[in-house]
Order: structure tokens, then sequence, then C-alpha cells
């Protein structure tokens, strides 16, 4: 939000839009009819689309759909050519010049306040303690599983101690040859390959040595690579890098390739979220002169290097000496970390440049490691399937069942994998921000102030609320899980509708002069920032839309098998706000489906596990793409159906109440 002299010339935004669709939709719901429902809601969901594009459409929809006194009271209030929406500041800041940054074009000298929750994008993240014992037992609980599928955790990394000769008049041999006949002898392989930057160090490090040396090498049943030479007196670490490329934040770890151990983790938002929230605008934005770049950079030079600084200089070990490193992440995001052009993946027929590739080292994309270092990618199986679920899959252990299990990844894509032991399914749907705080007016990450779980008291509508970050921590903004919990509460307690309306009055519930409705969760001298934090109806149903598109998923998917929700098993549940959903009220809402408690299982960043465990397995890598090759993938977008089961998923908790029945019993 910047302080400037004059209003801004129309700039159109999410914000814009959302409230043209509220108000259209809410006309529409008074006439009752669905068809137009329908058809609104796809039409300002096509994300190639420029929001300007959408909005255009959506003015042309109103007049030649609705009655003309509707769509000219529309034209009246200004809502189709740009005015702010209300619900972002109040009318006092608005007569003082305040205006919002991202509907503003910059003319002249401005004042720009940056809201407490906008500092928290690329710091103060929440990050997974891996030293607390539920974080460690994940990983290790994926280890026991692992193995005891008869997978064994080793790796082609090993370190060689080797004693050589020192060289006299009388055995002159080259420096290099030494080493190679030394190792030759001592592996028994006929091919030995020496790098340059090996080969740089090598006369010095040998002398220092008095020719007693540690090799980092890798051996495969071909030859043997030498990544690093050491004196033999030295405690040699192999490092590995495991790291998880989500659309909305990046998280890493750095272990140790010999014994498995977690040595450092990292965690921070994609740099490349400037440029778009979701994949759609950010392969658009590649389209663009310099685009692709200009992404890659800012998920490598921005984002993923740093965290290796910072995680190396954590435990003192150089970045040289990681030598493998493994990426987990959806389609499009390995296509931009790999600097390949994505643009193919958004349109028919959705064709990506590859499923799998062991072609990449850190030198080739700029990963500030040891150059030669291999760089496995966990493999996509679709257009908007990727790695992060194969790798997830691996984790979950669906694979290895015989009962039916549903795999559900929360964020900014959600994608689902659905099987046993004998098939497994996959499909994607664009869920958009909202689960990390995106879309929100009061929305953030998981990060200090923020906002994770949430009561209300049904007689007093209070609400009582826990906040991320030490004690005495003031609210500042809503997290996903705490959106949630949030909403469930509204719901449940009879405070919003099942159209996300507000239907009570309190001091906490509140409606402006245009009759939008919100509810104050902190006010202003409660909340640790400069306003209240408070969730609107805008959001409510900008998040209704998100876990809709996660519902309709799964019964889309289950409905081509044949199946029902009553014959699942057992549900897995993945993602960076996983650990903080209260599945209860995920059910409520009619985000999960309506299946015993006992059913869900929290499963943690089942991305980054996967990617740790092929970085550190070479037979579970072997088996990831084993099951990438075995999974079928659906298009969601070419599936007829999936529209009217979008659109019946977006109320709380469904249009067809026989689907949660236990929800309204409650």
């Amino acid at each position: 939000m910047g302080k400037v002299k004059e209003p801004a010339a129309t700039y159109y935004s999410r914000p814009m839009l959302n409230a043209l669709r509220n108000h259209i939709k809410d006309r529409i719901e008074q006439m009752d009819d669905a068809v137009l429902l329908s058809k609104i809601s796809s039409m300002l969901d096509k994300d190639e689309e420029s929001f300007e594009e959408r909005y255009q459409r959506a003015k042309e929809f109103a007049y030649t759909h609705l009655d003309r006194e509707f769509a000219e009271e529309l034209e009246k209030e200004n809502f189709l050519i740009g005015k702010p929406i209300p619900c972002q500041y109040t009318d006092e800041e608005f007569e003082k010049g305040w205006r919002l940054a991202c509907m503003s074009k910059i003319c002249a000298d401005v004042e720009v306040l940056v809201p407490d929750i906008a500092s928290a994008y690329k710091s103060r993240m929440k990050v997974a303690d891996l030293s607390s014992k539920e974080e460690i037992a994940i990983f290790e609980k994926a280890k026991n599983q692992v193995e005891e599928t008869g997978i064994q955790l080793r790796n082609s990394l090993e370190v060689v101690e080797l004693q050589m000769a020192e060289p006299t008049l009388d055995d002159t041999m080259p420096d290099v040859e030494r080493l190679t006949r030394a190792l030759r002898k001592f592996m028994n392989l006929k091919r030995i390959r020496v790098p340059y930057a090996v080969l740089r160090k090598l006369p010095d490090v040998l002398r220092a040595s008095k020719f007693s040396v540690k090799c980092v090498v890798r051996v495969t049943p071909d030859d043997m690579f030498v990544y690093d030479i050491f004196d033999a007196k030295e405690d040699v670490i192999m490092g590995g890098l495991a790291v998880d490329i989500g659309t909305t934040t990046v998280s890493a770890v750095i272990i140790n390739m010999a014994t498995g151990e977690i040595l450092a983790k990292s965690s921070s938002g994609n740099g490349q979220i400037r440029y778009g929230a979701d994949v759609i605008n950010r392969i658009i934005e590649t389209t663009k002169p310099g685009g692709i770049k200009k992404l890659q950079d800012a998920v490598i030079k921005e984002t993923i290097n740093p965290m290796i600084h910072e995680m190396c200089r954590s435990i003192h070990l150089p970045e040289n000496q990681i030598y493998r490193m493994c990426v987990a992440s959806n389609t499009t995001m390995n296509h931009l970390f790999a600097g390949i052009n994505a643009d193919y993946l958004r349109t028919e027929p959705y064709i990506p440049a590859f499923f799998k590739t062991n072609s990449l080292f850190a030198s080739d994309v700029g990963i500030e490691i040891n150059g030669d270092a291999h760089i496995i990618m966990a493999p996509n199986i679709g257009s908007y399937v990727g790695g992060d679920i194969t790798a997830g899959t691996l984790v979950s252990m669906i694979w290895n069942r015989p009962e039916f299990s549903l795999f559900i990844d929360l964020g900014t894509n959600g994608e689902l994998v659905f099987g046993n032991s004998d098939f497994m399914m996959s499909c994607a749907c664009s869920a958009g921000p909202a689960f990390e705080g995106g879309d929100i007016s009061c929305g953030m990450r998981a990060t200090d102030g923020a906002i994770e779980a949430c009561t209300i008291d049904k007689e007093t509508m209070e609400p009582t609320y826990k906040v991320v970050g030490d004690p005495g921590t003031k609210p500042v903004g809503l997290c996903g899980s705490g959106i949630i919990d949030v909403i469930s509460e509204l719901f449940m307690t009879g405070i919003i509708n099942p159209k996300g309306k507000f239907v009570r009055e309190g001091k906490r519930v509140r409606h402006d002069h245009y009759g939008m409705g919100s509810y104050v969760i902190a006010f202003e001298e409660e909340a640790g920032s400069v306003k209240d934090v408070e969730i609107t109806e805008v959001d409510i149903d900008n998040f209704i839309r998100a876990k809709g598109a996660i519902f309709s998923a799964i019964r889309t998917m289950l409905s081509s098998l044949d199946f029902d929700v009553s014959m699942i098993d057992d549900v897995y549940v993945a993602g960076g706000i996983g650990s903080g959903i209260n599945m209860q009220n995920a059910v409520n809402i009619g985000m999960f489906p309506d299946v015993p408690l006992e059913k869900f299982h929290y499963i943690g960043n089942s991305s980054l596990t996967g990617a740790y465990l092929m970085l550190l397995s070479t037979q579970a890598e072997k088996k990831t793409y084993e099951l990438a090759a075995n999974m079928t993938y659906m298009e969601l977008s070419t599936v007829p159906t999936y529209m009217d089961e979008f659109v019946g998923a977006c109320f709380i908790p469904h249009t067809d109440a026989s689907m949660f029945p236990n929800v309204h019993q409650r």
C-alpha cells in the first residue's frame, strides 16, 4: 500500500476480480440459476487470461445475462472500472491518500507502507524443527518403512583411503597416474575419471599429506569418478542436498551421505513468487524476453543458493563438499529450475520437455555446491503432477499396501494419488495460494504472528486462538491451518451459512457500506499489526474455491474408477500446512471426505522426505522411477464432469448434504 497524491489509473488485480465475481454470484444465486453460476465460475477461473481480460468478460456477462438495472448499478458503483475494493482499507485511509500498490502506477515519489505480514515472505518462515522428536520420527519412520520392503539405504558415494609411494628420480610417474593406479588396484576397476577440480588441487594435497590421502568417489559397475581429495588425517564428510521446490515455499536439508544423518535444514519463500502466485502466471512470464533466465535465477540465485550458504555456515561445511543433490518439485518448477521452456505445459496437448532426466549437474544450472555434483530429479508423470508427488508417493507407502489409500499433497497445486499395491492413479488441481495464506486479506505464511489454530464460542462468538512464535506473540494474520479452523468454526457456530455469508450479528461481525460482512478475530489493540485481523466474505469465498478444487478432484478421480469415499481405507496428508491441520475442521468445511478421523495420517513434507530417501538410497531412487512409470495420470481439464463437481463443492461443506452426514449431525 502506498501514499499518492492522486488516484491511480485503472490497474486490474485479483481482489478487484474477486469482488466483482462475488457481486455477480450473489445476484445469480438470488435468481437460482445453476447454469449461469457454473458459467461465471468457469469464465473467471481461466488462468491463461489476464485479470483485465477476465474483468471485461465479466462486465459483458453482467449486461448480457443479468438484468440491465443490476449491471448499471455495478457501473454506477464503479465496480467495473477499477474502484479499489473497500475491504482493503478504510474510508479514512482512502481520504488520507492511501492506495493499493498493486493497482497504482508510480510516476513520482511515494511513501510506502510495508505491512507486518509482508516482511515474513522470505524470513521468519516457520520451519519444521528437524531436531524435534516429532520431525525426526517422520524421517526415521520413512527410512524404516522403506528398509522393510527390502530397499537398501546405500548409495554409490564412498570415501576411499589410499597410501601411495612418494615419487623419486627412479619413479617419475605423474601425480594423476599415481592416483589412478592406486585406485584401480584398490577397487579393481579399469576406468577412473579425475575431473579438473581434483586435478588442480592434486599436487599440493599429495605432498602435504605425504601421499596418504582420502578420496571421495562414486563407484558404479563400469567406472569410478573422483569428486574430491583430502589429507588422510582429515575427517571427511560426504554431504548431500535434498530440496523440495514448491510453488510458494522451498525447503532443504543437508545430510551425511554415509550415515543418512540430517546435518542442517532451511526453508524460504520461493523467489519466483513475485512473477505470479501460480504456475500459469510464471509460465506466461517466461515467454517474455529473458523470462526463462529470470525465473531460473529467482529460484536458484535468490532462493536455493542462499539457503545452501546458510546451512553450510551453520555446520561449518564447505559448499564444495556437497557431492550430490536431489530435487523434488512439480513439473513446472522442474522446468524453470533447469532453465527449460515450460510454455508447452499450459497449452493443449500439455506436453512437458521431460518426465525424467539424469543429465543435470550443479555447474549446469549454477547451484553453488561441488560443480561435478549430479542432480537427481524426482520424475514427473504429467503436465501438472511432478516429482514432488512421485517422491511423496514413495514415502506414503501406498504402493506397498493392499488397502485402498488416498494421498493428498496440499499446496498451491493440490495433487492426489489413489490406489494400492496393484494400481495407482494421480491428478492435480489448481487450489491457488490460499492454503499458504495467499488470496486472503489477512493471510500469511506460517511465520511469527500467524494464527495457526482457533476455536469460537457458539454463544458469545468470542475466539480463542494459538499464535506461531514465542509466548506472548501478538497475532498479525492467518496461516493456512488457521484459516481452515476459523471458517469451520464460523460455520459450525452458525455465524456463516453454507455460501460463506454472515447470518449472525455481534460485536465481532460487521458489514461495510457495501454490505460485505467480516469477522474480527483480533482487534487492532489486540493485534501485532496496524489493523484488525479479520476474515471477510471475499476471503471465505476464495478459500471455498480452494477447498472445492481439492474435494472435486477427489470425487472426479474416484468416480472415474467407479469408487466412492466409503471405499477409502486410509488418507495420507502431506504438505507445508499439514502438521497444523485440524482434520475434523477440514472435513467440516468439505475439503476432505467425511470418513472416520482415525483414517487420516499426517506424513510431513513428503516431497522433501522422498527427495531425502532418493538421495540416500540408489535403490529408493530406482523405486521412485518405477512408481512414476506405473502410475496413471488423469488430466482433470479433459473430464466433462469435473466442473460440475467443482461447482457442487463450492459450498460448506457441499451442495449434497448426504456426502457429509457426520458434519450435519454435529
